[in-house]
């Protein structure tokens, strides 16, 4: 089959595109900057960005399925001129768009586990907007909303160090806001096998095999470094306060849309794992990935 991953050189781009490889797909990977990632022998390569249609409608021509992964981390204040909403919902109305032109039969699309319309970051917006485009489109598709991603080259455990000091530490709410992390080994399999025909017009939400609170994460990461950690509450008022403060500040990383993810948790209702034949036992933890030893 011939698959178009869009967002290919990112990190979960480029677990998948293994994956796909080594499963027998003809694979094209498009990205701003293809020339950067390490891909398996045989992989094509195609640049263009999806906020701009022209660039990127080109590499869907014979292309069977498509999967966009093209993203903006939740986890940090958009920069250079980016938004959620326009790379999120513009970029997806142009990957839709191209799809259809092309005659693409099926859309992959990345989601996130609270996408909603009406959710209470942009981040959550734009993904739950760009959902809405996918299945008003003329295409197939398959919908997947992962919790956190984890893995080499991911950004959930260093971005919690960034929030974080070892030893010592305060955390909004000390750290009580829960995820449900799954590593990046575990979950691209499941986008690969979501191609398939039987997987048509489905949305999965997709968590790991537990659940954490951002404390939780805090401590295993500075046990991993050999370090302990003891977590202090700060009052979520006063964390909102200073984010809106820190919000215009353009080298500030964080902001109000940050401080409202962490008032939301990350952990699905039911972990529709079980429609790729998987169970919550065969999937690695955190502390696992970590390699830190069982208490």
């Amino acid at each position: 089959m011939n698959i178009l991953v869009v967002g290919g050189t990112g990190f979960i781009g480029t677990n998948l595109v293994a994956e796909l490889v080594e499963r027998g797909h003809d694979v094209t990977a498009l990205a701003r900057d293809p020339d950067e990632a390490d891909f398996p022998a045989g992989v094509e390569r195609a640049r263009g960005d999806v906020t701009a249609y022209d660039s990127i409608e080109g590499a869907f021509e014979d292309q069977d399925v498509a999967i966009n992964l093209v993203a903006l981390s939740p986890l940090f204040k958009p920069s250079g001129g980016k938004s959620h909403t326009k790379v999120h919902l513009g970029g997806t109305k142009n990957v839709v768009e191209a799809a259809e032109d092309h005659g693409v039969r099926k859309l992959v699309q990345m989601s996130a586990l609270g996408a909603d319309s009406n959710g209470p970051t942009e981040y959550l917006r734009s993904k739950g907007q760009a959902e809405e485009v996918v299945r008003d489109s003329e295409l197939a598709y398959t919908i997947f909303r992962p919790s956190v991603v984890f893995g080499e080259g991911g950004e959930f455990v260093s971005f919690t160090k960034t929030l974080t000091t070892p030893y010592v530490t305060a955390l909004p709410g000390g750290g009580r806001s829960r995820f449900q992390p799954i590593w990046v080994g575990d979950l691209a399999p499941m986008l690969a096998e979501g191609v398939e025909e039987d997987h048509d017009g489905e949305t999965y939400e997709i968590g790991g095999p537990e659940v954490l609170t951002l404390a939780d994460v805090a401590r295993l990461a500075y046990r991993a470094d050999g370090k302990s950690v003891t977590v202090l509450p700060l009052p979520m008022a006063l964390a909102r306060v200073g984010l809106a403060a820190a919000d215009p500040v353009p080298f500030v990383p964080f902001g109000n849309d940050q401080y409202r993810s962490l008032e939301v948790d990350n952990v699905v209702a039911h972990n529709d794992i079980d429609a790729f034949g998987v169970a919550e036992t065969d999937l690695t933890t955190l502390s696992g990935y970590l390699e830190l030893p069982s208490r």
